[in-house]
């Protein structure tokens, strides 16, 4: 791989800050991430699932930004927060849930505000199920893993 920033392109490295301590490169965009204390890190970023639900965010907003251009609603602001609400056992490898209830479950508020119609804020609050990101928590994904050569 070349040096030069490429789109869709993210690289992780450690930052010597603990045990935990990363430097997250995005194209020419440089983020940091950790894991907190209790978990043995120093707590200098956002620990992994917080970047992932950060996505998940950022993606609804801008989903729901798009849908009202193309429709000509009227939204003022939209803004959305999002909880991770249960988290993987630590030990790599455990069984999985044997009720069947998923390990991750994610939960999404949206508030929109302006002179909205029922069935704008219906239409918009749907349309948050459309952002590409909420497809990934969903399993629609493959990770293929490979050694750098």
């Amino acid at each position: 791989m070349s040096n030069a920033p490429q789109s869709n392109v993210v690289k992780a490295r450690e930052s010597g800050f603990g045990p935990f301590g990363q430097y997250i490169n995005v194209g020419h965009h440089i983020l940091g991430a950790d894991e907190p204390g209790t978990y043995g890190g120093q707590d200098t970023g956002p620990d992994p699932f917080e970047l992932v639900v950060a996505g998940l965010a950022a993606c609804t907003t801008m989903t729901i930004r798009m849908v009202e251009g193309r429709k000509k609603i009227t939204l003022d602001d939209v803004s959305v927060e999002v909880r991770h609400l249960r988290a993987p056992p630590m030990s790599m490898g455990a069984d999985p849930d044997p009720a069947g209830e998923k390990p991750h479950a994610f939960e999404r508020v949206v508030t929109l505000i302006g002179d909205l119609t029922p069935d704008d804020r219906a239409l918009l609050i749907a349309m948050a199920d459309k952002c590409p990101v909420h497809k990934l928590p969903e399993g629609e994904a493959e990770i293929i893993t490979r050694e750098a050569a």
